[in-house]
């Protein structure tokens, strides 16, 4: 069974025992990891972008080469590589988790529950809750869990597609590092620089293949291409701005606006403007565009690993032919 196989196999089991089981309830492999990141934080913490550059690497840099030994020490067995691919799978992706918290507040907002739904949104995002209404925290979750697919499953998938366990477990940790201390609080503004800009790009192309999954989905793609094509810019975030105008658009809802973050507030672009307001069935409705978008990604992850296994193949059958051709021919003329 070859790796790509491997990737396939587990990338399938993994997301299935997040559908089945959703996030380990103790011991988190990413709270793990979010504990040890900050006590390099604190032997590490300077004002400035180069400690944090040193930071990012040290955190980044020894989730990677742990992972590619493990995956190195269990390659010569078939089911422990593909075990180990689902276990990376199911510990990074966040599909069940996050359809759990906006499903949860969605409850509370339709039965009337604004101020539980306040207390859960903190959950879900880093949105201040208290200047919210009950449209509001609709928004804020249906952005949320916009961005979080792209985050929480797409990108991971797709690094693992590239790179096998050390690009899931790889993602995760700049995904998760960039939480940490990419935002820009005075604190972070510098040495969370570094954290922050590897997470736009490692996120980059998942961000992209979220936005046309979520086109092919949603149930308007027009809408969805069209308003990620007019709006994505608008966005102060290169990776958010295309998933959530994609799903604007396929939802035929209107995001952005105004927002506070930690109490500084901002306005942003709208995005769909044609759409209308955000209500709170537009929750459940994001959560199974939000599903279907994953396992559309997974399809689309593993059909790419398998084709390019098989190029590869056809492209070394081939060397392999045009070099005996080669060395029969070279015999034939000597002798």
């Amino acid at each position: 069974m070859g790796a790509d196989r491997v990737f396939a196999y587990g990338a399938t089991a993994g997301l299935l025992g997040d559908l089945i089981l959703g996030d380990p309830r103790r011991g988190h492999p990413v709270a793990v990891f979010g504990r040890a990141a900050s006590a390099v934080e604190r032997a590490l913490w300077r004002d400035h972008r180069g400690w944090g550059a040193l930071h990012t690497a040290v955190c980044v840099g020894g989730t990677v080469a742990v992972a590619a030994l493990a995956a190195a020490a269990v390659r010569r067995s078939r089911a422990a590589s593909v075990a180990l691919t689902a276990a990376a799978t199911w510990t990074v992706v966040g599909g069940t988790s996050l359809a759990r918290e906006a499903r949860t507040i969605g409850r509370a907002l339709g039965a009337g529950d604004v101020d539980g739904a306040r207390a859960r949104l903190p959950h879900l995002c880093g949105r201040d809750p208290q200047a919210l209404d009950a449209d509001g925290i609709a928004r804020a979750v249906v952005e949320s869990v916009a961005e979080n697919t792209s985050d929480a499953v797409v990108g991971a998938l797709l690094w693992g597609a590239v790179a096998g366990v050390p690009g899931l477990l790889g993602f995760r940790a700049v995904n998760t590092l960039d939480a940490m201390v990419g935002h820009k609080s005075p604190r972070h503004r510098r040495y969370g620089w570094a954290s922050a800009r590897l997470d736009d790009l490692a996120g980059w192309p998942g961000a992209r293949l979220t936005a046309a999954l979520a086109a092919v989905a949603g149930g308007d793609p027009r809408g969805a291409v069209r308003a990620w094509r007019a709006d994505a810019r608008k966005h102060p975030s290169p990776n958010a701005g295309p998933v959530e105008a994609s799903f604007a658009g396929a939802l035929g809802v209107r995001l952005g606006g105004t927002l506070s973050y930690g109490g500084r507030v901002e306005h942003r672009p709208v995005l769909n403007g044609s759409g209308r307001a955000v209500r709170t069935e537009d929750i459940e409705r994001a959560v199974r565009l939000s599903r279907r978008v994953s396992w559309l990604a997974l399809g689309t992850c593993v059909a790419a690993r398998l084709l390019c296994a098989r190029a590869r193949r056809a492209g070394a059958g081939a060397g392999a032919g045009l070099k005996a051709w080669a060395t029969a021919r070279t015999k034939g003329r000597t002798s």
